[in-house]
């Protein structure tokens, strides 16, 4: 169950209570009776290790891959001889196999 902080209005004092998410707010202090008001706590979070998003979404150089991007003559991935070659069978023009058709139609 949640631990729920209030402060007592007359006295300033601060006081836990243990209660469940479905149970009403307190608005008065149990022991005194007086009126109370939950105080909202910030949650304790803390992030250990080499780092959170930032860099475990980078490289091991600490850029992105959009600065490849930015370097003029620099390759990205899917670049090279693969992607300028048509694939077989593909028909195009300047093939082996349509200048040795036309060399035979002479």
């Amino acid at each position: 169950m949640p631990i729920y902080v209030y402060r007592n209005l007359t006295t300033g004092e601060t006081f836990e209570v243990e209660q469940r998410m479905v149970e009403p707010a307190l608005t008065t202090d149990p022991v005194t009776g007086d009126p109370v008001k939950r105080l909202i706590q910030p949650v304790g979070i803390a992030f250990k290790g080499s780092g959170f998003y930032v860099t475990d979404s980078r490289g091991k150089n600490g850029a992105g891959a959009s600065s490849n991007a930015a370097k003029p003559g620099a390759k990205r991935e899917g670049d090279g001889a693969a992607a300028t070659t048509p694939p077989a069978g593909a028909g195009g023009g300047g093939s082996s196999a349509g200048a040795a058709s036309g060399a035979a139609a002479d």
